[in-house]
């Protein structure tokens, strides 16, 4: 169809692969990975509005001039592509934080609306002697079954950072008037015994302090998490270094 993008969505081992029929690059580049990342969903683009697969429409670009702290609090679709997540980023400077600002209605629209739709899609995930849950929704449960195969090629030594793992709790960001992305069930949080967050390490900082960056987890699963369509709070300056939240737009090219 001119003047859109037909993606095609080929899976692989759990990894997605993402193809075009036809792309039409007038349309914005946020919008172009959102109709790669969820095709199920997103149709289409016109007008400055995101079409939906039941007709329904949302703004792309509210026009807003916004603040760090706005971006967080009430993104829209465009804001949550204003810093391009780098898997060549270790250490993050100040306010990188690719992929922290959600537009909430939109992950509401895919995953569920209140903490019970959420939970009639989550599927049951074998994760090293633990039974966590997961979105079935977008394949993200599939994406992390395919992470949890290729984590078990790691040496044993790794699997300490793995054990406890928590997922679905519809629940706000700590400290914030924000849901987690845990509510819509596609984020995951390995051992916190292993872990640092922002906020531990540097009590009584707002998001717009310089605070000191911490981190234990190892690249090497950070990178596993990556190649399935996961961002990494490692990544983040305002480090969340247990998460990991399936955000594929934000990782396809």
């Amino acid at each position: 169809m001119k003047g859109r993008i037909v993606a095609i969505l080929m899976l692989s081992f759990g990894c997605v692969t993402l193809g075009y029929a036809q792309t039409d690059m007038s349309l914005p580049t946020g919008v172009r990975k959102l109709m790669s990342a969820y095709p199920d969903f997103v149709k289409g683009y016109a007008d400055g509005k995101v079409r939906f697969s039941d007709g329904s429409e949302m703004t792309y670009d509210d026009g807003e001039e916004k603040s760090y702290e706005e971006r967080m609090n009430r993104a829209d679709l465009e804001d949550m592509f204003s810093i391009s997540y780098d898997t060549a980023v270790w250490t993050p400077s100040y306010l990188y934080d690719p992929g922290r600002a959600r537009c909430e209605s939109f992950f509401r629209k895919m995953y569920g609306n209140s903490s019970s739709e959420v939970q009639s899609h989550l599927v049951r995930v074998d994760w090293f002697g633990q039974k966590i849950s997961f979105a079935s929704v977008n394949g993200a449960a599939d994406s992390l079954k395919a992470v949890v195969a290729e984590l078990s090629q790691l040496p044993q030594s790794y699997r300490k950072y793995l054990s406890g793992a928590s997922t679905f709790y519809w629940r706000k960001v700590r400290g914030m008037d924000r849901l987690s992305a845990h509510s819509f069930g596609i984020a995951i949080d390995i051992n916190v015994k292993y872990s640092d967050f922002w906020l531990w390490s540097n009590p009584g900082k707002s998001e717009k302090d310089q605070i000191v960056y911490k981190n234990r987890i190892p690249r090497e699963i950070v990178e596993i998490f990556e190649r399935h369509g996961f961002i990494s709070g490692t990544r983040w300056y305002h480090y969340d270094t247990m998460h990991f939240e399936f955000r594929p737009e934000l990782l396809v090219e």
